[in-house]
């Protein structure tokens, strides 16, 4: 069955956000701040026409802070967008779900004026992010709580 794509509230994806990305930690520790901003947007998957989130991702207008300059166009939007928030339902993983969901925000990114796609990305889903095109920018970073990351960047064509 085809993976479904859709532009959807926070509320729809948060579920399955704090589930995978912030297990045994209080629903707070999944909102974040960017949720609101404008320009934001959240994607979900599904498998066909089923209404289950098997994959989420979310995505903000945020300057690259490695590439002085990553600022806005003339009427063309943001620059850069950040991913954060990239899940997949456990059931799921190496089922396209994770691939759905991150061409999706890519193409809508692109769509509001981005050149460039970021992320604080997990060590772990280094393989992913390179399999995209996207490239480890500087050294390993731990965020507290949470565990080991890079910077994972991408210009889009």
């Amino acid at each position: 069955m085809a993976i479904r794509t859709a532009v959807v509230p926070v509320s729809e994806i948060f579920p399955l956000r704090w589930e995978v990305l912030r297990p045994g930690l209080p629903r707070e520790s999944a909102v974040f701040a960017e949720d609101g901003l404008d320009g934001a947007f959240h994607v979900a998957a599904y498998d066909g026409e089923g209404a289950d989130v098997l994959g989420c991702g979310s995505f903000y207008p945020e300057p690259y802070p490695g590439a002085p300059g990553e600022e806005r166009e003339r009427g063309a939007g943001p620059a850069a967008y950040r991913i954060r928030g990239m899940a997949s339902a456990p059931a799921a993983r190496g089922r396209g779900y994770g691939t759905a969901v991150l061409r999706a925000g890519e193409d809508a990114a692109a769509a509001r004026g981005a050149r460039l796609m970021w992320c604080n990305g997990r060590t772990e889903a280094r393989g992913f992010y390179e399999r995209h095109g996207y490239e480890a920018a500087g050294e390993e970073f731990v965020i507290e709580g949470v565990g080991p990351h890079h910077v994972f960047v991408r210009t889009l064509p």
